[in-house]
């Protein structure tokens, strides 16, 4: 995956709240070892608000104050640092992704509403409650933020056993935003059951952000960036998206129960088989339709 060289990053719509205060330790920690695993089950990777999972501290309403993005600003600054840091190519992606965004609520005759990206890497307070960063990634309907734990990245090639790659970090950005599509489209909030199971409203909802991560894959390259003109995005290569599928099968919760458990139990499904993650990727990587990612159908 490569983007612009000469492209300019966007760092406004990152708040980096690595090293300070997340307002004191969550009231539920997730554990190590088995125990913490099948915990992860419902909440590591593309989940939606940690209280929901029992993971917050509380009834936190705010996100804190977010920290001066100066250093980060400095760091990333073109496409240039994009190809080179890590952090930096994650700006670029939430860039890309809410630039793709932006446009195809305009060719609705909608007006798409940019959520921040929030990197953090101790306990954080968020809309949802206090969360730590074991619970993974995830969208804060609330306050309509996305909260990632860089270090998320690294469990997910060593405890899950995907390739990994910018492609696979990138899949799992693209995947939170969907989230907050179907929260600005109303999706999240009339399918919010509080079941689980292989048909529930939870796996459709997931199984349909995999997909808008599709969508936004099949754009990338041809998504503008809004101060160029020009792609932030230049290529995304067949490796690239065999790494993403790769990433979508290691968090396929039938993956991730016989991993943890050694046997499978469709009943307490929460995100989809590793199948159904990849299958609905591809069709939105395929269809470049939005019509074509209707889980609910």
């Amino acid at each position: 995956m490569q983007f612009d060289d000469d492209a300019r990053l966007d760092t406004s719509q990152v708040q980096d709240q690595r090293g300070g205060s997340g307002g004191g330790p969550s009231g539920k920690m997730l554990g190590g070892g088995i125990a913490g695993l099948l915990a992860i089950v419902v909440g590591l990777v593309f989940g939606i608000s940690p209280n929901q999972l029992g993971l917050s501290g509380g009834d936190d309403t705010s996100a804190g104050t977010p920290a001066v993005n100066a250093e980060l600003a400095r760091t990333c600054s073109t496409g240039r640092d994009a190809n080179a840091v890590d952090e930096c190519r994650i700006v670029a992606v939430v860039n890309s992704v809410q630039a793709y965004w932006t446009g195809e609520f305009s060719r609705r005759g909608a007006t798409y509403r940019p959520a921040p990206t929030v990197f953090f890497d101790s306990p954080v307070r968020t809309g949802c409650g206090v969360a730590d960063p074991r619970t993974g990634p995830f969208y804060c309907p609330a306050d309509r933020k996305v909260y990632i734990d860089l270090g998320f990245f690294r469990t997910l090639q060593t405890q899950f056993g995907a390739k990994g790659g910018p492609f696979a970090e990138s899949y799992v950005v693209a995947h939170e935003y969907g989230h907050h599509v179907q929260n600005l489209t109303g999706v999240l909030s009339a399918a919010q059951d509080g079941r689980s199971g292989a048909n529930s409203k939870s796996v459709r909802v997931e199984l349909q952000a995999d997909c808008y991560a599709g969508l936004w894959a099949k754009n990338a390259t041809r998504t503008l960036n809004p101060v160029t003109g020009s792609p932030l995005v230049t290529a995304v290569t067949d490796d690239d998206i065999a790494r993403g599928l790769d990433a979508a099968a290691a968090v396929g919760d039938d993956t991730i129960q016989s991993r943890a458990q050694g046997r499978v139990s469709p009943d307490s499904w929460t995100h989809g088989s590793a199948a159904q993650r990849q299958q609905w990727f591809t069709t939105g990587l395929q269809t470049g339709d939005l019509a074509a990612c209707d889980t609910f159908g």
